[in-house]
């Protein structure tokens, strides 16, 4: 079956608790609902909308946790993966902010209908955690990343 191909330009966001685990979501393509795994929390940017501004509107779409854009630091990382999911072949450029939500409380509420069809479950996770997990997450480097955020380093938004 052929996929519609998309290009997007995005920002996740990594919401870090007072233990120094990042927040990820659980789920799963529609089209391969038996395939889950973990994932940071991100979406696209809109018109006009900087990384942190998109990664801020994102964490409380996605999560529920509402933040200023001004609070986020980074970016720890970036890159351009290449996917499919629900019916698209999606290239994506995504960059990688971090911010402190002490230990905030996670909510599916202001998700769109289909992120609540596929988003399954949430996990604060530690870098021990990442690193000794059998199970898939995304980005496959988030270890470093996270080591990386709590260390202090990374730049400026």
């Amino acid at each position: 079956m052929t996929k519609i191909p998309l290009r997007r330009f995005t920002a996740r966001a990594l919401p870090i608790d007072d233990q120094d685990r990042v927040l990820l979501l659980y789920g799963f393509d529609p089209e391969q609902p038996d395939q889950p795994f973990w994932f940071t929390i991100g979406g696209a940017m809109e018109d006009g909308e900087t990384p942190a501004e998109a990664a801020a509107r994102e964490l409380y779409e996605e999560a529920g946790i509402r933040v200023r854009a001004e609070e986020f630091s980074g970016p720890y990382g970036s890159s351009t993966i290449e996917f499919t999911w629900g019916g698209y072949a999606i290239t994506q450029d995504q960059v990688f902010l971090a911010v402190r939500v002490g230990d905030a409380v996670v909510s599916f509420e202001h998700m769109e209908q289909i992120e609540k069809d596929t988003t399954t479950a949430y996990r604060w996770w530690s870098v021990e955690d990442l690193e000794s997990t059998d199970e898939i997450f995304f980005p496959e480097d988030l270890a470093a990343i996270l080591r990386k955020v709590t260390a202090g380093g990374g730049g400026s938004v």
